[in-house]
């Protein structure tokens, strides 16, 4: 079980924490991260696009020419589509992008992500945040202090609102709740930052060692 140092809001040492090997520390499923990132782009489709066919193009009740005798192809109505302004044939229509994807494909996915990140040292630990009240400069004091540099992910709990008022003017930083951990977030950034209480594995083993004590 790899470790790593916690890191106080200023950028001093708080000691460590292990980073569980079940979520950092495994080989990455590449195509599992693959189809599930897929996925989660299918569901966010906004699914606006849409065409007229033929029966929907407004007019095109009368015959345009008579059959025969003008010279010309024959033509029934002005809504076909090899007219200008008639119906698309076969054009988009709305429908439902979303696909199912299992519930351990999602999770070895995320997991897969993390240990991905972990491995090129681009997860980092703080001790928690202490914002007095929302600042988007400490904000920025902050980033600098932990060393976070380019995309940031930064996990944050219930209790952090002032933290998550502060960060989320700063363009290279995404906020995002705990329970909305997820693969595309993850691998979209350069750099995930965690606290201690929303660190993935750490809750179980405070339980676990708890559990143990009271036997």
């Amino acid at each position: 079980m790899a470790s790593i140092d916690i890191k106080t809001q200023t950028g001093g040492s708080a000691g460590s924490a292990d980073l569980v090997d079940e979520i950092f520390g495994i080989e990455p499923n590449i195509p599992v991260m693959h189809q599930v990132v897929t996925a989660q782009l299918a569901a966010k489709r906004q699914v606006t696009h849409s065409t007229k066919t033929r029966s929907e193009v407004r007019g095109g009740g009368a015959k345009p020419w008579r059959q025969k005798g003008t010279g010309r192809a024959r033509a029934g109505s002005s809504n076909s589509p090899i007219w200008r302004g008639g119906g698309i044939a076969h054009g988009p229509k709305p429908r439902d992008y979303s696909q199912k994807t299992p519930k351990k494909m999602v999770k070895l996915a995320l997991r897969s992500a993390l240990s991905d990140r972990a491995s090129e040292g681009n997860v980092i630990v703080v001790e928690a945040w202490s914002f007095d009240a929302p600042k988007t400069k400490d904000a920025v004091a902050a980033l600098s202090a932990i060393g976070a540099e380019g995309k940031v992910l930064m996990v944050l709990g219930d209790a952090d609102e002032a933290a998550y008022k502060s960060f989320r003017n700063l363009t290279n930083v995404h906020c995002l709740h705990q329970g909305e951990l997820n693969t595309y977030d993850v691998l979209d950034s350069d750099v995930v930052v965690f606290t201690q209480a929303t660190l993935p594995g750490a809750a179980s083993a405070e339980s676990a060692d708890s559990s143990e004590g009271g036997e």
